[in-house]
């Protein structure tokens, strides 16, 4: 592997403690039975910037689910893996490398995680990595990407399968929110310049912003039960989403890709 190319370009590499809680809390959700099925375990923390923090995180979060689980942190640039290098145990390790996502003995990991690192791409070389990334995954593997903003408050993110998109999450700490559309700067690259009218992922949050103030007399009850309220009114709008109350709870909704995705240009 060692005179592999590497594939992508150095982003900014910006990252916090607890970043990406969100995240990481539907994963271990989401993939639990396919984590506690798999022969091989590993998962890759692709793009995990200048501190390792969030693949330490995703560690500790994924062994409540697989004890063995192991994480690999992969980054572009040689100086952050230098400097996370200090913090590998069993089961965290983390190399150079790029969208070819380099892993020893063929192995295949069984998600990708990938936060904030195509924003800083152009919207057409989305589909591209979103592939190369998929073909990388074992059988029944899972790809994440998408976007948080910078103390974990706010998240949208996209969950692939090797055929492609399958999904799209939105996820918030619900006492800092306004109203969904406050989501809308998250979107990842695929969707962000997509929220105009005329487009799924406009209406969507557009019916969210009116199903939220039909909610608002459950304020009184907390941010909670005015965001379940609101994503039920979706639902019997006729917005097919894909959990429920219990996920509700969490700050989060998740939509098929099919009712989102872009309008072809």
């Amino acid at each position: 592997m060692g005179g592999a190319r590497v594939v992508g370009a150095v982003t900014r590499g910006t990252t916090h403690p607890n970043r990406l809680r969100r995240m990481d809390r539907w994963i271990a959700a989401t993939m639990e039975a396919e984590l506690r099925r798999t022969a091989d375990p590993v998962v890759v923390d692709l793009g995990y910037g200048a501190a390792p923090w969030t693949a330490v995180e995703l560690l500790g979060r994924l062994r409540a689910v697989r004890p063995d689980a192991e994480v690999v942190g992969i980054e572009i640039d040689p100086a952050r893996v230098a400097a996370a290098r200090p913090y590998e145990r069993p089961g965290l390790s983390f190399a150079h490398g790029g969208f070819e996502v380099p892993l020893p003995g063929g192995r295949r990991p069984m998600l990708i995680r990938a936060a904030n690192v195509l924003r800083q791409y152009e919207e057409g070389a989305v589909a591209g990595v979103w592939a190369r990334l998929c073909g990388r995954l074992a059988p029944g593997g899972l790809l994440v990407e998408g976007t948080c903003d910078e103390i974990g408050r706010r998240h949208v993110w996209v969950a692939l399968g090797p055929e492609g998109p399958r999904s799209v999450t939105f996820a918030t700490r619900l006492g800092s929110l306004g109203r969904p559309s406050d989501l809308a700067e998250r979107l990842p690259k695929a969707l962000i310049h997509r929220n105009v009218p005329g487009e799924a992922v406009h209406s969507f949050l557009t019916a969210f912003d009116r199903a939220w103030a039909s909610a608002a007399p459950l304020s009184d009850l907390g941010a909670r039960q005015r965001w379940a309220r609101a994503a039920l009114s979706l639902r019997e709008d006729g917005w097919p989403l894909l959990d429920g109350p219990a996920r509700w709870r969490q700050g989060e909704v998740t939509v098929p890709w099919s009712a989102l995705a872009p309008s072809l240009p």
